[in-house]
């Protein structure tokens, strides 16, 4: 029955003063101990993780600055390249312009000159057959003339006509 009595003497309302000590020096000291045992490292974790994650941040905006540099020394970098691209391909036409022309001009002066060689070999080519020509003429106009010549002394009294003839002549020239 003093269980019953117990119970009947208890209320939520009213608690018991003892009661009341009791579960205020046990929450003070739950308090404390979570304080030293608990808040602190859970403090400490926040403000590591605040300080972790302002850092990120940091970093972040320090990759995106970097970034935005690297893109615009890229951006002068292909520029640069383009420039250099375009000017290595008006040099180059340049030289070909240059080697083309020189190569047209040196065989221009080679047909030229073989046209020259081949002019010089046909008027050789033409004198010597003009001179051989000659020469044949000349062969032949002697064989005749000793043909001629033959018929015509074959008879006494003809040749010394015709030496007398010929000695008339050139005394006359």
């Amino acid at each position: 029955m003093t269980e019953v009595l117990f119970l009947a003497d208890f209320s939520v309302i009213k608690p018991d003063p003892g009661l009341v000590f009791w579960t205020g020096l046990i929450f003070i000291l739950v308090w404390f101990f979570l304080g030293r045992m608990a808040f602190r490292p859970i403090q400490n974790a926040l403000k590591q993780r605040e300080q972790d994650i302002q850092s990120s941040l940091d970093e972040a905006r320090k990759a995106r600055q970097e970034m935005a540099n690297l893109k615009a020394e890229n951006e002068e970098l292909l520029k640069q390249a383009q420039e250099e691209r375009v000017k290595i391909l008006r040099e180059a036409k340049e030289a070909k312009d240059t080697i083309i022309g020189e190569a047209k001009e040196k065989a221009k002066l080679e047909a030229n000159k073989i046209v020259e060689n081949a002019k010089a070999e046909i008027e050789n080519q033409r004198m010597a057959a003009t001179i051989d020509l000659k020469n044949q003429i000349g062969l032949l106009s002697i064989e005749i003339a000793e043909k001629v010549l033959r018929g015509q002394l074959a008879d006494k009294p003809g040749q010394e006509k015709f030496v007398n003839s010929l000695v008339d002549e050139i005394k006359l020239s």
